[in-house]
């Protein structure tokens, strides 16, 4: 997957204002929504098919599938980048109980995590596979960060979709340091 064009989606994701409190501060808000937020808008748009779908596990490929089949304005108004995000978070959740406390996702995840060390312009402005962010995630810089072995790959998998944005997009408070640590 290449980069996405983020001006669009930052422009209406800023001006909707959506998203838990966690992912809607305001500082943050330049970084593209995780599953959780995705799910989270789906479920409180009233999509029923969705709300039933997420009792069953299944693998990404399977949630990518059932996306495009579905009929829901909730799932219709998903760009690619998101529902690829959706069906990578739903397929590392397995089934979700109705009313279950939903897990976090790969944005969570890189704004506890990637920020304990250097600032987030670091992480959200480089483009990489989900090998790279993997072997980044290994390196003995970064193998002491809490995380489990599926929650690396879930970072990986969230950073290999939604990073990659342009400079431009960055809050200058942000910018700071650049990419140093």
């Amino acid at each position: 997957m290449t980069p996405r064009s983020y001006v669009l989606p930052l422009v209406l994701s800023i001006l909707a204002g959506a998203g838990s409190a966690q992912q809607g501060d305001d500082l943050f808000a330049f970084i593209p929504p995780g599953g959780r937020t995705l799910l989270e808008r789906g479920l409180a748009a009233g999509d029923a098919e969705l709300a039933a779908a997420i009792a069953t596990a299944r693998p990404a490929v399977e949630w990518s599938a059932f996306f495009a089949e579905s009929a829901d304005a909730a799932l219709s108004g998903l760009d690619d980048w998101e529902r690829q995000t959706l069906a990578d978070y739903l397929a590392y959740t397995g089934a979700i109980a109705p009313g279950a406390e939903l897990p976090t996702d790969g944005r969570d995840m890189m704004l506890a995590r990637c920020q304990s060390c250097h600032i987030i312009t670091v992480t959200v402005t480089q483009a990489r596979t989900r090998d790279a962010w993997l072997a980044t995630l290994g390196r003995t810089s970064h193998v002491e960060i809490p995380l489990g072995a599926a929650e690396r790959e879930q970072l990986a998998d969230y950073l290999a979709v939604n990073a990659g944005l342009p400079i431009d997009v960055i809050p200058p408070e942000l910018r700071a340091g650049g990419a140093s640590y």
